[in-house]
């Protein structure tokens, strides 16, 4: 479908690049485009064999598929006349991989003055905890994002049933989708319904005011591949963020996350609990968050990098 209607546009419109989305649209366009001459770039956020078997598509261990899937993906990445890259780890890789491709580190960006953490007042604050269960004065952790198993979803419940005894104040808010109502039977099952909140869907509008709920973020994703965009929003937020150790995550929070290593619930529920426990680190973590997040992040610089790196294939390509 994809395909066809990329022809369409095609047929219609004249432009000077595509922008291809992930594998797929770098495979469609790069071979869809070349009787036009139009210059393909392709958004790389990780690799399509290992999130196919993350999500489930492929069983893990089956090498015949594995080996397609690789063959497929290897030759969405040979076609664009430039990849974009989301982290650093990843642009490594690929260069490592195929040395005279052009790879361009573009690392996931955020709308600094949208995402900040005045966007609400502390009684604005209390009201919307309020609206969702939380009870005045509790601690809150929060998680936004896709409600995927390799999003570590499961590992948030888990920490909230280690954490039941020793923090009883602490409320897990986890928003996004899909299959929360799925998760939320989950935790009810592990005894923790009434601790963890499942907010479903969150628009990108509300997210700022959403995530003003939380005092501390959590990020335990699994994949050592993929970016971590959500990231960014915590750090815009001024909000300190436990993390399993990935190198995506290592490379948006720097020295300041607080890391726990990947898949390991038990230090990731620890590390929540000390988190809670150091207030003045807590504040301190969540203001050094935010400069970084505004000096090394923002949209603006990002978006420089991209027209720069179009002008420089659109003029060798003239040339």
């Amino acid at each position: 479908m994809l395909a066809i209607r990329l022809v369409r546009v095609l047929a219609r419109n004249r432009f000077d690049v595509i922008h291809a989305h992930l594998h797929e649209g770098a495979l469609i366009a790069g071979l869809l485009a070349r009787p036009w001459r139009i210059p393909v770039f392709m958004d790389y956020q990780g690799s399509m064999t290992d999130e196919m078997v993350q999500h489930g598509f492929l069983r893990p261990g089956h090498a015949i598929a594995a080996r397609f899937w690789r063959g497929i993906e290897s030759l969405a990445e040979r076609l664009p006349a430039a990849i974009f890259a989301s982290t650093q780890n990843a642009a490594d890789s690929l260069q490592r991989r195929m040395p005279m491709a052009n790879i361009i580190p573009l690392v996931d960006g955020v709308g600094v003055s949208f995402v900040r953490p005045d966007r609400l007042t502390q009684a604005e604050r209390a009201d919307l905890r309020e609206r969702y269960g939380v009870p005045r004065g509790a601690d809150v952790a929060v998680f936004l994002g896709l409600l995927a198993r390799h999003q570590g979803i499961e590992h948030i419940i888990e920490a909230a049933a280690l954490l039941r005894e020793r923090r009883p104040n602490l409320r897990w808010v986890v928003m996004g989708y899909p299959g929360e109502g799925g998760w939320r039977k989950i935790a009810e099952a592990r005894g923790v319904g009434d601790l963890v909140f499942f907010t479903g869907r969150v628009p990108y509008d509300r997210m700022p005011e959403m995530l003003s709920m939380g005092d501390i973020a959590l990020a335990p994703k699994l994949s050592l591949t993929e970016g971590s965009g959500k990231l960014l929003n915590y750090m815009a937020m001024s909000m300190p963020t436990v993390a399993y150790d990935t190198p995506a995550q290592r490379e948006l929070l720097g020295d300041l996350g607080i890391y726990a290593p990947v898949g390991d619930i038990s230090t990731f529920a620890d590390k929540v609990d000390g988190l809670l426990r150091d207030r003045t680190a807590w504040r301190s973590i969540g203001a050094g968050l935010r400069a970084r997040a505004e000096a090394c992040f923002s949209w603006e610089r990002e978006a420089r990098t991209m027209i720069d790196a179009y002008r420089a294939v659109l003029a060798k390509a003239r040339a």
